[in-house]
């Protein structure tokens, strides 16, 4: 009897510790899916494509979701979202273009804007280069600037100034030439140089930062280039108005004749979210989009990283988690830093 006690006690035990095992292996993969499939827009430009490559590692390694990355732009990805609800995520989107739709489907509850500052310095306008204000540190501002057209040769006429505007096509050409007849720059003793492609642009800060040279013009950040030469931001003055910019500033001169001079529109670039994200990450993948914000100098520095290297954003996010701990580990927990840490 004895013995038959011991043996039903020891089966229990038996029972008891593979119902503890089994408990805990379930609980560990109830907890490993707790973030499922995810997928995020890879947008064809390279911060975005550098952020989209950091979200998948963070994500996957630190708290385990299974990330797929697939191609985007701004509008088609902004669509697919709004009616298909797919890709889940888009880390970097220009917003102003669609503000009025993405407002609505969040009040709808179909998308989250979760972070409306994703890399913080950011923005459209014109720019000098650094040496031109080491030589002239009056000149910070558009009213000064365009006060010495002598300073800034056009290249094929050198008894004008030289403002450099976007490329045929791009809408900031057409809204470029409309502030050359808002701020009257014609009747200053300026004209545009017409840069023919984004390499043209591109080669014309090149050039005139190598040769120690004045460079004034349209341009946008984050980029490699106003990392690589440190491009300085021209203050443009006051907010001409909405009705200015949307009704004129970004229309043909057929379409309006009689544009004001204005500061550059804000630009809103956001981190948005599908529903089915927030579901799927839940709490702790919503925190990490929140707080997941680009020191403007790390994001283009890293964009510096990429030109140099020749080098994609899968490389980059690995480079960036090498070796920008201090900024991204105040993105996540303590415990997904570790996790993340341990993959690199």
């Amino acid at each position: 009897m004895n013995q038959l006690l011991g043996d039903i006690m020891k089966i229990k035990r038996i029972i008891l510790s593979l119902a503890v095992i089994f408990g805990l292996t379930s609980f560990g993969s109830v907890a490993n899916a707790a973030c499922g499939n995810i997928t995020v827009a890879n947008m064809n430009w390279a911060s975005a494509n550098f952020m989209a490559e950091v979200d998948k590692i963070i994500l996957e390694e630190g708290y385990g979701c299974t990330v797929e990355l697939v191609p985007g732009a701004t509008m088609p990805t902004f669509t697919s979202m709004q009616e298909k609800g797919e890709p889940d995520v888009a880390p970097e989107f220009w917003a102003n273009a669609a503000i009025v739709a993405l407002n609505k489907a969040v009040d709808e509850g179909k998308m989250h804007s979760i972070n409306k500052a994703p890399i913080t310095g950011l923005g459209e306008g014109w720019w000098v280069l650094p040496a031109t204000l080491e030589k002239h540190p009056e000149l910070t501002t558009a009213a000064a600037i365009l006060e010495r057209p002598d300073l800034f040769p056009h290249p094929e006429d050198p008894s004008k100034g030289g403002f450099h505007i976007c490329p045929p096509g791009w809408a900031c050409e057409l809204i470029n030439k409309q502030h050359f007849k808002a701020w009257g720059m014609e009747e200053k003793g300026w004209a545009i140089v017409e840069t023919g492609s984004a390499a043209g642009l591109d080669g014309s800060i090149a050039k005139a930062a190598e040769r120690g040279e004045n460079w004034f013009g349209y341009y946008w950040s984050p980029t490699s280039l106003v990392g690589k030469y440190n491009l300085q931001s021209v203050d443009m003055g006051e907010w001409g108005g909405k009705d200015n910019w949307d009704n004129c500033l970004v229309k043909p001169e057929q379409e309006c004749g009689t544009p004001k001079k204005s500061s550059w529109v804000k630009s809103e670039v956001f981190t948005i979210a599908t529903d089915n994200y927030k579901k799927t990450a839940g709490a702790d993948g919503m925190s990490y989009l929140e707080k997941r914000t680009y020191p403007g100098p790390v994001m283009n520095s890293m964009l510096v990283w990429m030109g140099e290297n020749q080098a994609e954003g899968a490389d980059a996010a690995i480079e960036f988690l090498k070796t920008q701990e201090d900024v991204w580990t105040k993105w996540v927990s303590s415990d997904a830093a570790a996790k993340i840490k341990k993959a690199l």
